[in-house]
């Protein structure tokens, strides 16, 4: 085999952001699987629901158009359920303003307090409950039929606007349902099970090149190919994995724990092709033999390939972790998630079923960071309400609704969506949406060139809405469009639409980062810290339920939604992670650097907890919990995670007590107890070691 000097990629090459991002964006725009075809669903249930809204001349074309793209397409299920709540949203939302308008008289200070009122229960919906889309959703649909008032027109005209916006919703989310139904997607778990195995196998590969001192262009084309897959993220698996869960499919052959799984697989695919790129000339010796660990390693849990056990991943400690640090740890965290139980797996661990998901997050409600960004939300979608009415200049409503789509509960995750809200504004409303009513509309004269635009917007929209990290684009250039080019029934004649709707988008942009950035800053790595330590309390509570003494459905149950928040914390953790690089200032490094570590934390954590959670399901291993050198060991174990807890809430050093201090050495001895007791001690040492390091970052 040809060899080349050639390096694609040198680890040394300065990449400046504007480039990296440029990069990465282009990255996010390739070719992925099942992209296609989600792209094609949209396009034809968008060119349904238009032709009908346009024959039937309802209003709100755009607000439909654009909700086309916001409902699950994780499956038939998914969709007709979100649809439903999309819908059950839209009555609810005209409801209150009825109600409104009737006890107050259409009072002007009345719809202003419910404007507040109204936004700050829009933001609580946000962060205290299981489905934050009803929040945003609520509050923009309410806000947009609340003004209608606002126009002192004939109140029989606007009572049927509203009203016509309930059937609006119907047509655009029933077309979106009935092409689902019609092609969605088929046996799931195989498909899921496939997925993994894809990602495995490139991972090993492209180990086994960096051990093998492979050519450098060899071992790029793999860390392209490991590349390539990382960008697709977790959406696709989530996707399948969510089909699962709402129509209780039987798991096949999938292990357990399967939404963790997937988020810790995703991260392993992130920091592996990080490393695979940089590529260097030559490697050393070490940097050798580690990569055939982790070859051999990763070869050992490909799906469908039985294999020999390994030794495992040896994390060792330090503060600062270089790409191949990180993927070892990635990776050490997979291989210490529990294994399927017995002959007879646990169907309700892999995949819990959508009806066993509480509605409110236990506790969020009385929470006072979920009080505070309602507040937020409140001050800032009130001020722009009050703005574009006072200054008579309805075009600018865009800021009320940037307010509602973009606002998160930090200020790296709130100015990655404001940048791209603006990015989508500018290709939606600036570009297409008036490069259209100039060179197109004038020349349009049928229906038939209406849905060939249409077609091409959607598919362009749709595409980069498929992305995993700049998909909230693609969303906005389909939502920027559309308020510019169906704005009436007619085709538009003027091009100050585009440009009063992208003013609205600034003054948005202004008020956010005043409230968010400088009155009420809430940095993304505070909010990270904040979840890492609702994490290790769920970790205490499970731990504490478990010899609690209840009747075992009792505690079953309650086991089901703590595992259901951990997953969907250290998924959240993980989208937080990715958001962090939009702090700007001095300190932007650190805050990098404490993200990556809170992250490690999070997931070391989510198997230490699993592995209590597996022993707890299995029938056949009832003798753990009654144990009396277990029980004691879990209820040290529960004090000192809330130790740890409160240390890292209160910024305080934690000690570190070594977790053979508290367990009774006769059962690291028991062949029957010894497996369950030394895992659990390895990895709450490893646990501990982590947030001891993060306690010491301020």
């Amino acid at each position: 085999m040809a060899t080349t000097n050639a390096i694609p990629v040198q680890p040394s090459e300065y990449v400046p952001p504007r480039i990296a991002w440029t990069r990465a964006l282009l990255q996010d725009l390739q070719p992925t699987p099942g992209r296609v075809s989600s792209a094609l669903r949209i396009v034809l249930a968008s060119v349904i629901a238009l032709v009908l809204m346009e024959a039937l001349q309802m209003p709100f074309i755009a607000l439909g158009m654009y909700f086309i793209f916001l409902i699950g397409r994780d499956s038939p299920a998914v969709s007709f359920r979100s649809s439903l709540y999309s819908c059950g949203v839209v009555i609810f939302a005209i409801a209150v303003e009825f109600a409104v308008v009737i006890v107050s008289d259409n009072d002007p200070v009345a719809r202003l307090l419910s404007v507040a009122v109204v936004t700050f229960v829009a933001g609580m919906f946000v962060v205290a409950t299981n489905y934050p889309a009803l929040g945003s959703s609520f509050g923009l649909i309410y806000c947009t039929v609340i003004s209608l008032w606002e126009l002192h027109a004939p109140a029989d005209r606007l009572v049927k606007s509203s009203l016509y916006l309930v059937g609006t919703f119907a047509i655009s989310l029933g077309s979106a349902v009935a092409i689902e139904y019609i092609f969605g997607a088929r046996h799931p778990a195989e498909k899921l099970q496939e997925q993994r195995r894809i990602r495995y196998v490139s991972l090993e590969r492209l180990f086994r090149l960096y051990a093998e001192d492979a050519p450098p262009l060899e071992r790029f084309h793999a860390a392209t190919e490991v590349s390539r897959i990382a960008v697709a993220g977790s959406s696709q698996m989530m996707a399948l994995y969510n089909t699962i869960v709402e129509r209780n499919l039987d798991t096949g052959v999938l292990p357990l724990a399967m939404r963790l799984r997937i988020t810790m697989l995703a991260q392993l695919m992130d920091v592996a092709a990080a490393f695979g790129l940089q590529n260097p000339a030559e490697i050393d010796t070490e940097t050798r033999a580690r990569c055939a660990r982790l070859a051999d390693e990763l070869k050992r849990v490909v799906p469908g390939i039985p294999s020999a056990p390994g030794t495992g991943i040896q994390l060792g400690p330090g503060g600062h972790y270089s790409l191949l640090d990180r993927v070892e740890g990635a990776l050490h965290a997979i291989l210490t998630m529990p294994v399927d139980i017995g002959p007879v797996k646990h169907r309700e661990l892999v995949a819990l079923p959508s009806k066993d998901v509480p509605f409110f997050i236990p506790g969020a409600l009385r929470s006072k960071q979920s009080i505070a960004f309602g507040l937020k939300i409140s001050l800032c979608a009130t001020f722009c309400y009050i703005l574009y009415h006072a200054l008579a200049w309805p075009g600018i409503a865009t800021a009320v609704t940037t307010v509602l789509v973009t606002g998160l509960s930090s200020t790296g995750a709130t100015k990655q969506k404001l940048a791209f809200r603006v990015l989508g504004s500018l290709i939606g409303g600036l570009l297409l949406g008036i490069g259209a009513i100039v060179f197109l509309f004038p020349y349009m004269d049928s229906i038939t060139s209406l849905v060939v635009l249409e077609i091409v917007i959607a598919f362009l929209s749709a595409w980069v809405a498929a992305g995993p990290k700049f998909n909230y684009i693609g969303l906005q250039i389909a939502f920027s469009f559309y308020v510019v080019a169906f704005e009436g029934l007619r085709a538009p004649t003027g091009l100050a639409p585009a440009r009063d709707r992208f003013i609205g988008v600034l003054i948005a942009l202004a008020v956010m980062v005043l409230v968010f950035d400088q009155l009420w800053p809430v940095r993304t790595t505070t909010l990270m810290r904040s979840s890492f330590v609702s994490v290790l309390r769920l970790g205490a509570d499970l731990f504490t339920a478990i010899d609690s003494g209840k009747p075992r459905p009792d505690i079953l149950h309650q086991a089901d939604i703590l595992r259901d928040r951990l997953g969907k914390a250290v998924a959240g953790l993980r989208s937080m992670n990715g958001a962090v690089q939009y702090e700007f200032g001095a300190e932007r490094s650190r805050h990098i650097e404490t993200g990556d570590m809170i992250l490690r934390s999070a997931l070391t954590s989510a198997a230490l907890l699993w592995n209590q959670l597996a022993v707890l399901h299995s029938a056949e291993d009832s003798h753990y919990l009654h144990e009396p050198g277990l029980r004691t060991m879990r209820a040290t174990l529960a004090d000192h995670m809330r130790m740890m807890a409160d240390a890292i809430e209160h910024n305080s050093q934690i000690p570190i007590e070594p977790c053979c201090n508290f367990v009774d050495h006769a059962l690291l001895d028991d062949p029957r107890y010894s497996d369950y007791a030394r895992n659990t001690e390895a990895r709450y040492d490893e646990l501990q070691n982590f947030t001891a390091m993060l306690s010491l970052q301020k």
